[in-house]
């Protein structure tokens, strides 16, 4: 009887080992389906986001776009060697950046560095003066001389070059210098634009001051209205990088702001300070770092002076102009728009990345304005023979029309027309008539 009984109750335990054993095979069976469903969805959603990324990339970058395993340098798209990032960051500050006849060619050449810098300004709200009041590309000047344009408030200051670009360097600690101008502390107006570029070199203090731009009240030595001043040190990474301070008075007192951003040494640097009535602005490399909508003063006047730093810094290519009426206003008064927004390298029509924010309005008021036609104008100073700015100018104008075509802007609506040297608007005598008979000029056409 016992023997029956346990065989029983051995027959009920096999049997429900052998129901458990299904289910939990069957729920494995699940289980391992459900593992490798989730696999896969994480391997479609793996390449869906690479696709994506890649879409994107070429979108916002398209001249330079290539597969993410090529990161070294590879093959691209479009079966040319793609440059590695250290190449392309070579290739930034020593190549052309100007579009040729074909903007396509343009497009698979340029270094990756030049089309950053150039959708940097594109996006830029920064508007450049209409009407220059001072300009110094120190190209007429003497070596190891005082730059003529200037007048010195203390130290010493001298031009030199900096890799093959003539330059000025406050020499010293505390060395100032202001424009030289016929209202020497009363020039800036109400509504203003300040450009300069600059260098600072390679330094071994962890942070300091390398230089300043103070802004005073008109005629007034020690009322200072507005302060931006520039510092150099090495970040946490122990990479080289800049740092900004700014300070203003406004209706309710003394206000400053403080920002560190990747700002490499040794490499030039476009600053862009906008002033209109009590709205001050400053931008670097097309960047706006700094908006302060109220400022008590008006500044009249302002110098720069060299900070406490153990490096050197030097600059040139200084513009100083007066206004910043809108593109529509400037065609509806005069039937063109006159801009000295959009420059080029030095004797080349190679259009420089900072003029990306003018030739983007431009291309959206074509945009925004189907009809509208324009004849894209180049002119030039007197300096050098006619022929040579004829042909200068023709490529110039050619340069543009090509960018705005690869802009989007239908070609027929577009013609180039080089003027050269034969339509001057102001004597060129003087640095300030050259720069500005050097110009770009859109006139409407029916």
């Amino acid at each position: 009887m016992k023997k029956v009984k346990f065989l029983a109750l051995s027959l009920i335990f096999m049997l429900l080992c052998g129901t458990m054993q299904a289910q939990f095979g069957k729920r494995l069976g699940k289980a391992v389906e459900n593992a490798a469903k989730r696999t896969v969805e994480r391997k479609a959603e793996q390449k869906t986001e690479e696709a994506v990324g890649k879409a994107i990339d070429k979108a916002t970058d398209p001249d330079t776009y290539k597969d993410k395993d090529n990161d070294g340098g590879g093959e691209s798209r479009n079966g040319k060697k793609a440059p590695s990032q250290k190449q392309s960051a070579t290739d930034a500050e020593t190549s052309d950046s100007g579009v040729s006849d074909s903007s396509a060619d343009a497009q698979q050449d340029a270094p990756k560095g030049v089309k950053a810098a150039e959708m940097a300004y594109a996006k830029s709200d920064f508007v450049p003066g209409d009407e220059i009041i001072f300009s110094d590309d120190l190209a007429n000047e003497q070596l190891g001389e005082f730059p003529s344009q200037w007048d010195l408030l203390d130290g010493t200051c001298e031009v030199l070059t900096v890799n093959g670009v003539k330059a000025l360097e406050l020499n010293k600690s505390g060395s100032s210098i202001m424009p030289l101008m016929k209202t020497p502390k009363n020039f800036l107006g109400d509504v203003w634009t300040v450009e300069f570029d600059f260098m600072s070199s390679k330094r071994e203090m962890e942070w300091s001051s390398q230089w300043v731009t103070f802004f005073f009240n008109k005629a007034d030595d020690s009322g200072e209205s507005m302060k931006y001043e520039y510092a150099s040190g090495f970040n946490q990474e122990g990479k080289a990088d800049g740092r900004h301070t700014w300070s203003w008075h406004a209706s309710m007192g003394h206000n400053s702001g403080d920002e560190q951003i990747d700002f490499p040494l040794d490499k030039w640097h476009h600053i862009a300070i906008s002033f209109n009535k009590r709205a001050w602005k400053i931008y670097v490399n097309g960047q706006r770092i700094m908006n302060v909508p109220n400022v008590a003063t008006p500044p009249g006047w302002f110098n720069i002076r060299a900070g406490n730093g153990d490096g050197h810094s030097y600059f040139t290519n200084f513009r100083i102009a007066k206004g910043a009426v809108p593109l529509y206003d400037r065609l509806t008064t005069d039937g063109k728009i006159i801009t000295y927004g959009i420059t080029f390298d030095v004797g080349k029509s190679t259009i420089k990345p900072e003029s990306m924010g003018e030739i983007n309005r431009i291309a959206k008021l074509m945009t925004d304005t189907p009809d509208l036609k324009f004849s894209v104008e180049g002119h030039t100073d007197n300096t050098g023979s006619v022929a040579t700015n004829q042909k200068l100018s023709d490529e110039r104008s050619a340069a543009v029309v090509a960018k705005l075509v690869e802009m989007g802007v239908a070609a027929e609506r577009l013609a180039s027309a080089g003027k050269g040297q034969t339509a001057p608007i102001a004597d060129n005598a003087t640095d300030e008539g050259r720069a500005k008979n050097r110009r770009v000029e859109f006139v409407k056409m029916n």
